[in-house]
Formats: C-alpha cells, structure tokens, sequence
C-alpha cells in the first residue's frame, strides 16, 4: 500500500482514539461526580447547586430503643439489653448506676421488700449495684428483653424459673472481673458489676425491641395534673415520686429520703409506670411471684400529668400493650422510665 493511501486510514485511527479518551474522560468525571454527592449525603455536609444556592443533606440519628431518645454515638443500638438485679433496703444505699438506667422495674419480693431490676442499653456505667439474687417475676420481665441478665444466684425454684429466658446469665461465679466485691461495705450488700464488662457476655437480640409507645417532641400528656404520687408497697416500701419541672422528672425518695446513687445523681425518670398486677401465692410470701399474663389497670405519672389505661400481655416473649381508656397507645415522655409491679387492688396516693 502506498503513503498516500495509509495515511488517511492513520489519521481516522488517530480520530479514534481520542474519540475513545474523550469518552473515557466524560464518563470518569461522572463517577467522581456520584461519589462526592454520595459523600455528602452520608456526612451531612453543604454543597452547592448549579445556581449558586446552598443545599444541605443530613444523616438520620438513631433512637434508642428503651428511651425514645437520639442515640447519636449508636450505642444504645449496638448492644443487647443487661438487665441487673439490684437490692433495694436500707443497707444498700446508695445504690450506683440507676441514674443510667433505661428502664428500672420495681416488684415485691419474700417478705415485703422490693428488688429492681435496671435495665441498661443507651448506658454503661462503671459501677451497678449492689446486685442480689433472682426471683420467679424476672423471668416475666426477661422474656421479651432477652440479652444479659446479671445477678447473684438464687434459691433452686427462682434459678427454675430464669433457666428457660432467652437471657445469657451472669452470676459471681462465672462473671470473673466484670463483679467485684466492695470491701468498704458489708456482704452480702456489696457486690457490684462493672457495665463495659457485663456488656461482653453477649445477649441478643440486639438491639432489644421497644418497650414503650413515646410522644412526639413537644407534646404534653392529655390527663390530669398530678404533682406527686405514693405507691404503696408494703411495710416501709412506699416510694413516693414527686414532679420537678426543673429536671422534667419524678424525684423519688424511699424510706424518708431522696433517692441520691452513688456518684451523687438524683434519681428522677421521665416517667412512672403503674401496672396493678396480681402475686401468685400472695404478696411477699416465699414463693411469691407476679402474674404477667392477662391484663390489669396501668397509671401513668409523666410530664406532671396522671393517664388512666391498661395493660394487656398475652405472649410471653413480646412486650406488654399499654392503652389509654378510649383504646389508644398511651405514650410515653422519652427518656427513662420507672415500672412499679403494685399488688393489685392497692390504692395510689395523689396529690394534684
């Protein structure tokens, strides 16, 4: 072929070729372009639009599943729920970690005292306690939490009872250095647990499912104004919550005092739960326990407002339904909330 002939065909394949690198180029830039708007949607930042104004694009905050409120660092959606079962006499004050719980269940146990069960999940508190034995009602409490429960044994029917939750169970004898006991104090009073430590015993599901219904920010309770209530637990039990609107909580004090934990922080929830709730074998008998399944009257004590409901619990494993008396979900304040299990048929005491 002569030169003449081959150097138009050597142009065209020279045309070709930056044909091909000019596609090259158009397509790269378009991927850098996904990339930096996928960048900026996932980070929250600013851009700018073709016309010179400014948009904005931000990320969804997680919400705690057991407090209704934001979860910024996720922790509370990272973790199983722990549940640790904590004494509640006069020789356990001040007790250490219920200011951090999401939710605390308060129930009558042999002999008239109350136990807690603190549940924590947005929290880990270096120090929780002190932490006493089981007792058949935590099963009820456990089986729709699932995840850790830590406590420090139990007589052989309560152990019974907790075998058969969906729960990893932590005791003294197998926690190792997530329990310690506080020499300061006098046994069998001062056992504690460490939460970062409880926390590596597993636990599922994770995150635990909600408990509660929650309002929607700014809104207030329909009911009556209630400034303080009594809960009349037997014997020296009594708690009595009042309200603090500076604190936007219920300020508890049990047995003449406030309740003040360990590091110096009041005790105040967002919300007092009331459920009326029967005790199979009677009220704090050896073998007494609560009855969760069925259903009952429920008060709520939140925002300084009483709302009359019930409670309806018809499977074992999923959290218990509260309405309102027109069949509505009763809502809750976000933040922490206290569940008092009140022998049925006993009468609150409040004060508008």
């Amino acid at each position: 072929m002569s030169a003449r002939h081959a150097a138009p065909k050597q142009r065209a394949a020279r045309r070709g070729r930056w044909l091909l690198v000019g596609v090259g180029v158009i397509v790269l830039l378009a991927l850098v372009g996904v990339v930096l708007r996928h960048r900026s949607t996932t980070a929250g930042s600013s851009a700018t639009t073709a016309g010179g104004s400014p948009t904005t694009t931000t990320t969804t905050i997680p919400i705690a599943p057991l407090t209704g409120l934001p979860d910024p660092s996720g922790f509370a959606t990272h973790h199983p729920a722990l549940t640790v079962k904590i004494e509640n006499t006069p020789e356990a004050m001040p007790q250490w970690g219920l200011d951090q719980a999401d939710v605390v269940y308060e129930e009558i146990v042999n002999g008239g005292i109350t136990r807690l069960a603190a549940v924590f999940n947005s929290h880990d508190p270096a120090k929780i306690g002190p932490i006493r034995s089981v007792r058949p009602t935590d099963a009820q409490i456990l089986d729709p939490l699932g995840g850790i429960f830590a406590f420090s044994g139990g007589a052989p029917y309560a152990l019974a009872a907790i075998a058969s939750s969906p729960v990893d169970q932590v005791q003294e004898s197998n926690a190792g250095t997530a329990m310690f006991r506080d020499l300061a104090r006098v046994a069998p009073h001062n056992l504690y647990g460490i939460g970062s430590a409880l926390f590596k015993f597993h636990g599922a599901p994770v995150p635990p499912h909600p408990l509660f219904t929650y309002r929607r920010a700014g809104t207030a309770p329909t009911g009556a104004a209630a400034a303080s209530v009594t809960v009349p637990f037997p014997s020296i039990y009594a708690v009595t919550w009042t309200w603090d609107a500076s604190r936007h909580g219920y300020d508890r004090t049990l047995f003449g005092q406030p309740v003040i934990t360990g590091t110096g922080a009041p005790v105040a929830p967002a919300n007092v739960l009331v459920m009326w709730v029967p005790y199979v074998n009677g009220v704090g008998t050896f073998t007494s326990y609560v009855n969760l399944l069925g259903s009952g009257p429920v008060a709520l004590f939140s925002d300084g407002h009483e709302v009359r409901g019930t409670w309806t619990h018809t499977n074992a494993f999923a959290p218990v339904a509260y309405h309102t008396r027109s069949g509505a979900a009763l809502a809750l304040t976000p933040g922490q909330t206290w569940v008092e299990l009140l022998n049925a048929g006993a009468v609150l005491q409040v004060q508008k």
